[in-house]
């Protein structure tokens, strides 16, 4: 046997070392996880406004409810979640129709809740949304 450490020693303690970084970085991002996890869709109706605040062919994020709603071309309304399918992370961003989850890079189609960019390979869970009286209300019984 020679002087020097084996290979396989310096590879176990540098696997020691790096795994309990890596763990972190999984439970920001899972739904169980600290900063990047977010609550749950409505579990009810909720009111996210008025209805003018989106124009055809638009969207628009409601980031306090993790909803995004979209008007069609008839000025027909579609309501989804915003909690990404990948890894159950709250997407924030939407640039024109399309929402980017800032977790891994996914992206979704507003008016759709189709993956437009992996890694998602699921769409977003689409919610009952209706306008009434000018306002926009979505979630379960809406």
């Amino acid at each position: 046997m020679s002087g020097r450490p084996s290979a396989r020693r310096r590879t176990i303690l540098r696997t020691a070392a790096v795994t309990p970084v890596a763990g972190l970085g999984l439970a920001a991002c899972g739904p169980e996880g600290g900063g990047a996890a977010a609550p749950a869709t409505p579990t009810a109706p909720v009111d996210l406004g008025a209805e003018s605040e989106i124009p055809k062919g638009g969207a628009k994020l409601f980031r306090d409810h993790n909803v995004v709603v979209s008007k069609g071309g008839d000025g027909s309304l579609k309501a989804f979640s915003t909690i990404c399918t990948h890894a159950g992370c709250a997407i924030n961003k939407l640039e024109g129709t399309t929402l980017m989850c800032p977790c891994h890079g996914s992206q979704f189609d507003a008016a759709t809740g189709k993956v437009v960019q992996s890694p998602a390979t699921e769409p977003l869970a689409e919610l009952p949304v209706r306008a009434e009286g000018g306002k926009i209300v979505a979630g379960p019984g809406a």
